[in-house]
């Protein structure tokens, strides 16, 4: 977790031409910086830099697009100016295994990881939220069981330590796999983000913002799983896991693995009053 900065998980799919409350939020946190457009997870990048200029078009968002095609380039030194004076950095969807590969432990995690500690701003969405952890969720079954040997994860850039985090999580049906990934390692928890919902992490807190859910899966006091023992298509089988769903509004405390009494919508500090 920073100790400055602020972190914000999106399940995808932001609302991009409405309220547009998730990137109205992005755009508070900056107070009038700039925003780095990271385009690093698309393998065609095209067309990314002009749909955020639209949907941050009234928020005064000033943004820079930053693509990297090969690792090398991470050293290059106009890659690295577009960093100078920026007060965040937005990772946008696509393949988490291209943030971590092409980025990771490179001069470009090193800004990223500046801005965090200067108290700057660190959104992602889609893939760009998965990358986060440690540990991320690269592929997996949806909407069905989770079987012994069906999931896939790898290093992430670790910007939040003992949590995994999955994306388009009700839309896809992803309880079964992130409830496998908890089994891998009950240490971690498992984050589960909702599309065009967001989980906003600072100062030892998750705070749900966005029309949906984030649901947060704790394996801390599992008694049983057959992970370690079952055939490769086994279904996992797991006792005594704990579950919370929360809302917008509602928090949740990462040290104590609690939540905290949700606010209704509209009485959320942040959330500007209705016209």
């Amino acid at each position: 977790m920073p100790e400055r900065g602020v972190l914000i998980a999106i399940g995808g799919h932001e609302d991009k031409d409405g309220d547009r409350l998730i990137l109205k939020y992005v755009a508070d946190r900056l107070q009038g910086g700039v925003l780095v457009l990271a385009t690093v997870a698309s393998h065609q990048p095209e067309g990314y830099l002009q749909m955020y200029e639209e949907a941050f078009g009234d928020f005064g968002v000033e943004l820079r697009e930053l693509y990297v095609n090969e690792r090398h380039e991470t050293s290059d030194p106009e890659k690295l100016a577009l960093f100078e004076g920026a007060a965040g950095v937005f990772f946008t969807g696509g393949d988490q295994l291209r943030i971590s590969s092409q980025i990771g432990d490179t001069p470009i995690e090193a800004r990223v990881r500046e801005i965090l500690d200067r108290g700057g701003v660190v959104a992602g969405t889609s893939a760009g939220a998965s990358m986060m952890t440690e540990t991320m969720l690269v592929r997996g079954p949806s909407a069905e069981s989770y079987r012994i040997g069906d999931l896939h994860m790898a290093p992430g850039l670790g910007l939040v330590r003992d949590m995994i985090i999955d994306q388009h999580f009700a839309e896809r049906g992803r309880i079964g796999r992130l409830l496998g990934a908890v089994a891998h390692n009950p240490r971690v928890l498992g984050v589960g983000i909702d599309e065009d919902t967001a989980a906003v992490m600072e100062k030892g807190r998750l705070t749900v913002l966005g029309r949906a859910a984030v649901y947060i899966v704790d394996g801390a006091e599992v008694g049983h799983s057959n992970v370690a023992e079952a055939e490769a298509d086994y279904a996992l089988s797991m006792h005594d896991v704990r579950l919370h769903v929360l809302t917008e509004g509602d928090e949740f405390d990462l040290k104590a693995r609690r939540p905290k009494g949700g606010l209704p919508h509209e009485d959320w500090a942040w959330r500007p009053p209705k016209t």
